[in-house]
C-alpha cells in the first residue's frame, strides 16, 4: 500500500481510507453495479450510502470485505438495529451471515439489540433504487444558557456538578464515587441526587438539569453504561431511567441526558464559537462526540472505538468485540502499550495499563528518543483515520483529549496527523483544524455545556 507517511513502529499498517479508495478506483475500471447500504435506528431514522461495487462474480471477496467494513462503520457512528443491503444478493448473504447471532459480528448484533430494545435484522432489497432514503434529524440540544441550571458530569471515579446561572458557573465541585463496583442501585441514585441537591442549593431556583454521562443514551435513558456494570440485569434495567427518576425528586424541570463525548464536542463548539466539531477522547478506550453544522447533537452513537482503522488482517484483536483493527487499539492507552516492543521498551507486567502508560509518558518527558516514535506512529494512524471519518462527518474542527494526549506526546501526535493530512489530503488539511484544549478550560466548559443541554419551556 502506497503511503506518503508511514508509521515508525508499524510497517504493516493499512489505513482503511486508502484501502477503500483503491477499491473505488478498481471498481470504476471493471464491470460494476450500484448497491445501497442502509442502517435504521430509533424513530425510523435511516442513513443510506449509494456506491458502486464489482459486478456479482467479478471480485466477491473484495466486495464483501469493503462493504462489511462500511456496515461496521455505519453501525458504530450512526447506530442501528437494522441493516438493509439493496442491489446485490451475494453481498447481502455475506452481511447477513456475519451479523447473525452466531456470526463473526455476534457482538454487534447483541449490543445493538440491547441499545434499541429490538431484534437485530439484516434485510435485502433487489434493486439499489429501492433503498430507503436517508432520514436524519439532529436536535437543538445544548447552547441554552438562560436561567438557573444544574450541570452534571458522571465519570467512573468522580462526578462533577455545577450550578450555572445565565451561562456562568457560580459553583462547581468534584465528588469521588465508585459506581462500577457497587451492586446496590441505591448507591447510584443517592450519589447523583445528593450531588444535584448541592448545586440546587447554590441558586435562587432551578430551571433545568443537563447531564453528561459515559455510555449510550436513547431518549434520556441509559441503554449501555459502564457505571452500572456490577448491577444485576434487573437493576440495570431499572437504572435506565435513573436520571429521569432523580430529576423528579430534585425538581420538576426539563432534563436532557447526553453521552459525555457529545457534551465534550458541544463544549468545544461553544468555546470555539463554531460548529462541525468532532471530539475524540483517547484514554482507556476511544470515545467520540459530534456537533453538526447547526450546532446540534445528532443522536448518533459516535462509538468510534469500534470503527475500523486498519485493514491489515494481522492487526490486534479487540478482546471485547472480537474484531480486528478497530479504534480502541489505535487511539487509547492500548495503542501506546502495543507499540512498546517495537520501540524496544520493556514494561513491567505487574503494572496496570494506566501505570504502563504513565511510565512511557515519564520516559518521554525525560527525553527518551524511543517514545517519540510511539506518538509519531499514533499520529500517522490518526491522520489517515481523520480522512476516513471525514467521509461520514462534515468536520471543521477535531478536538483531541484524554490521558494519551497529555504532555508533549500529544503535540507530536497532533503535528504528525496534520502532516499526514497535508501530504495525502490537502483539501482536508486546509479545511479541518486540529486542537488540544487545555485541561482547565475543558473542565469548566464541560460543566457549562452539560448544563446548557435542555431548553427551558
Amino acid at each position: 500500500m502506497d503511503l506518503k507517511i508511514r508509521p515508525v513502529y508499524d510497517p504493516g499498517f493499512q489505513p482503511i481510507v486508502k484501502y477503500v479508495e483503491a477499491f473505488e478506483r478498481d471498481v470504476k475500471n471493471a464491470p460494476h453495479k450500484p448497491i445501497a447500504i442502509s442502517v435504521e435506528r430509533n424513530k425510523g431514522y435511516i442513513h443510506t450510502l449509494n456506491m458502486d461495487v464489482f459486478a456479482d462474480g467479478v471480485s466477491d471477496d473484495r466486495n464483501n470485505r469493503v462493504v462489511e467494513r462500511i456496515v461496521k462503520t455505519f453501525l458504530w457512528i450512526y447506530g442501528g438495529w437494522k441493516i438493509i443491503i439493496s442491489g446485490s444478493r451475494p453481498i447481502y448473504e455475506h452481511i447477513a451471515a456475519s451479523y447473525a447471532k452466531d456470526g463473526t459480528r455476534a457482538f454487534d448484533n447483541d449490543f445493538m439489540s440491547g441499545v434499541y430494545e429490538t431484534e437485530f435484522k439484516v434485510e435485502y432489497r433487489e434493486n439499489a433504487l429501492d433503498a430507503p432514503e436517508t432520514n436524519e434529524s439532529s436536535a437543538p440540544v445544548g447552547k441554552h444558557l438562560d436561567g438557573c441550571r444544574i450541570g452534571f458530569d458522571a465519570g467512573g471515579s468522580d462526578v462533577k456538578v455545577s450550578a450555572v446561572v445565565d451561562g456562568e458557573s457560580i459553583y462547581s465541585e468534584e465528588i469521588v464515587w465508585q459506581p462500577k463496583i457497587q451492586k446496590d442501585p441505591r448507591y447510584h441514585f443517592d450519589g447523583i441526587k445528593n450531588a444535584m441537591l448541592k448545586a440546587k442549593a447554590k441558586m435562587p431556583r432551578l430551571d433545568a438539569i443537563g447531564v453528561s454521562s459515559a455510555g449510550v443514551y436513547i431518549d434520556n435513558r441509559a441503554m449501555v453504561a459502564s457505571l452500572f456494570m456490577s448491577l444485576s440485569p434487573e437493576d440495570k434495567k431499572k437504572c435506565q431511567r435513573i436520571y429521569l427518576d432523580v430529576a423528579k425528586e430534585v425538581g420538576d424541570v426539563p432534563i436532557e441526558v447526553a453521552n459525555d463525548g457529545d457534551v465534550t464536542a458541544l463544549a468545544g463548539a461553544m468555546d470555539l464559537n463554531d460548529n462541525n466539531v468532532l471530539g475524540i477522547a483517547m484514554g482507556t478506550s476511544e470515545a467520540g462526540g459530534y456537533v453538526d453544522q447547526n450546532g446540534y447533537i445528532t443522536g448518533w452513537l459516535n462509538e468510534l472505538a469500534f470503527v475500523p482503522v486498519d485493514m491489515n488482517p494481522d492487526a490486534l484483536v479487540d478482546e471485547w468485540s472480537g474484531d480486528v483493527g478497530c479504534g480502541v487499539k489505535y487511539f487509547s492507552q492500548d495503542a501506546v502499550i502495543k507499540l512498546c516492543p517495537a520501540a524496544g521498551i520493556e514494561l513491567d507486567d505487574s503494572l496496570t495499563l494506566a501505570e504502563k502508560l504513565k511510565y512511557v509518558q515519564q520516559l518521554h518527558a525525560s527525553g527518551d528518543k524511543r517514545t517519540e516514535g510511539i506518538y509519531q506512529t499514533i499520529g500517522v494512524y490518526f491522520g489517515y483515520e481523520i480522512a476516513y471519518y471525514a467521509r461520514y462527518y462534515d468536520i471543521r474542527h477535531v478536538l483531541i483529549m484524554g490521558r494519551v494526549t497529555s504532555g508533549n506526546g500529544g503535540q507530536t501526535l497532533l503535528k504528525t496527523a496534520q502532516d499526514v493530512l497535508s501530504a495525502e489530503y490537502p483539501e482536508l488539511a486546509s479545511k479541518i483544524c486540529l486542537h488540544i484544549p487545555d485541561e482547565s478550560s475543558r473542565r469548566v466548559g464541560q460543566s457549562v455545556a452539560a448544563a446548557s443541554l435542555p431548553a427551558i419551556s
